[in-house]
């Protein structure tokens, strides 16, 4: 009788077979895992952003209010040396997060989610704001989170779960249902 060299074809069919039934169990629980750390970045971030806001109307006084929008808490198209750090330019948060694009009710992208600050009031100084985040798809996350002056986080599963969701961009629409504090 010869000796057999290698591995039949059954055995490998059987480790293939056994391969696939393991990555058929461990991806979808990998995907939610991910879900869940984009979600406790972004509520991490929407806290980071309160109290961004909060900085900027202590360090600039009343005369400035609150911040207008993520570009004017970021350095924005500026860098922070002088004349900046200003209230055009306030250097609070990181370029990703205060983008260019940031004026009040657009997005910026950060870590798989929109975020934008809407300032509330007609004309600067703001006497409030609304933070609003939301993922930038179905498979990165599936909650929405806002915030305003009061500094509580709250939070919503993304309205028939195909986020990213319009923009919340009043407090009244932060503090009723359905969101809920965090």
């Amino acid at each position: 009788m010869r000796k057999q060299k290698g591995f039949s074809l059954i055995e490998l069919l059987i480790v293939v077979a056994i391969i696939l039934i393991i990555a058929a169990i461990a991806i979808p629980n990998l995907m939610r895992s991910k879900q869940a750390a984009n979600q406790a970045a972004a509520a991490s971030t929407i806290r980071t952003l309160v109290s961004a806001e909060h900085t900027f109307s202590s360090t600039f006084g009343p005369t400035a209010g609150f911040a207008g929008g993520l570009v004017q808490l970021g350095p924005g198209a500026a860098t922070c040396i002088a004349p900046h750090p200003d209230t055009v330019n306030a250097c609070i948060i990181d370029f990703t997060l205060g983008c260019l694009a940031g004026v009040s009710g657009t997005f910026c992208l950060k870590d798989n989610y929109n975020y934008t600050i809407s300032a509330i009031g007609a004309a600067a100084p703001f006497a409030d704001y609304m933070i609003f985040a939301t993922p930038n798809g179905p498979t990165i996350g599936l909650t929405d989170y806002c915030a305003s002056s009061d500094g509580v986080v709250r939070f919503e599963p993304s309205p028939g779960g195909t986020p990213p969701s319009p923009v919340i961009n009043t407090v009244a629409g932060c503090t009723t249902a359905p969101f809920q504090p965090l």
